[in-house]
């Protein structure tokens, strides 16, 4: 993928300094409460972020976890669309911009962006990091209730990341119509738990009713195979861990895991993988084991060993979220 500046390091850079001023146990206070509203499981009426130390404080805790998140289904994606890149793009519910960040990496180039969102001191906060950023200097951050009714301009890529959870029912119907009903491609992530992965099926379910195929990370757009109620499908991407994580959370390790569910589709021909490692590769000796969704639709477990050559250097290298088999075996 040809990524023109590591949007990595360049959020990282911009995110810096944001917490100037704030002392750091008001801005852990902040993000521990945050999380707490986040993750209650009533949905609210009312922007949770509330000032720019809300913003300023979880944008530097979560905004490099929800980049990393969208990004790794941004990258699975492109793989099944190989020839396409979006023209416009829309992020619902995309406060400081995380997943415009996102786009940015994946496809290069610029693009018209609109970020909508309800806290207007997450638009501004967005705004100001993006600043600096050639493919994010024209997003239009535009203040909007996320619910229903609610309409969305015709544009090319729809994303919708951590949204879902903090809607009732009939508003996730509505935001999920919505974007179908705008564009070509819609890109859905929600937390990596089984209440995340039970809306990550709601909107895919929906998504496919509207003429929508999916592209990642199901490598077919039948039902999945997964028995509601006896597991989840989500996945994993390491995110970089600042001080205030280390604060908020304790522990010295410089990363952790980010856990996602999500769901992306187009109405474009797409080419999803033949099957998709839906858990961490086990390395034994002379053989990895691979869980693996597939096309039929099934889930199956992959033993792949030595006499394989080129397919176990492949599967010892293979990663949770993988297309399988790749598509150049190592060698």
């Amino acid at each position: 993928m040809n990524v023109p500046v590591p949007a990595a390091d360049s959020l990282r850079a911009a995110l810096a300094g944001l917490l100037d001023g704030l002392p750091p146990r008001q801005a852990a206070q902040a993000v521990e409460r945050l999380i707490s509203n986040y993750r209650g499981t009533t949905p609210t009426d009312a922007p949770i972020l509330r000032d720019r130390a809300d913003v300023a404080a979880y944008a530097a805790y979560r905004m490099p976890a929800t980049f990393e998140a969208v990004w790794s289904a941004l990258e699975a994606f492109a793989e099944a669309a190989p020839g396409w890149t979006p023209g416009s793009h829309t992020d619902v519910g995309g406060g400081t911009g995380a997943a415009a960040w996102a786009v940015s990496a994946t496809w290069a180039g610029e693009r018209p962006v609109t970020v909508l969102d309800w806290a207007e001191p997450a638009l501004a906060l967005g705004r100001e990091i993006a600043a600096d950023r050639p493919a994010l200097r024209d997003v239009r951050w535009q203040r909007s209730r996320i619910g229903a009714p609610l309409s969305l301009e015709s544009t090319d890529l729809v994303t919708v990341s951590y949204v879902l959870n903090e809607l009732t029912a009939p508003d996730r119907t509505a935001l999920v119509d919505a974007a179908a009903a705008a564009a070509q491609a819609v890109v859905i992530v929600e937390p990596g738990t089984p209440d995340g992965y039970a809306r990550v099926i709601e909107a895919r379910d929906r998504l496919i009713s509207a003429g929508f195929r999916i592209a990642a990370p199901c490598p077919h757009s039948a039902t999945c195979p997964i028995a509601p109620g006896t597991d989840w499908c989500h996945f994993s991407a390491r995110v970089s861990r600042s001080s205030l994580h280390r604060q908020v959370k304790g522990g010295s390790l410089a990363y952790e895991d980010e856990k996602f569910s999500y769901v992306a589709a187009a109405r474009f021909p797409v080419e999803p993988a033949p099957s998709r490692v839906v858990r961490r590769p086990q390395i034994r000796k002379g053989q990895v084991l691979l869980d693996l969704c597939e096309t039929e639709p099934s889930l199956r477990r992959a033993t792949v060993t030595k006499r394989h050559g080129d397919l176990y250097k492949a599967a010892r290298d293979a990663d949770w979220g993988d297309p399988w088999p790749p598509a150049t075996p190592a060698g």
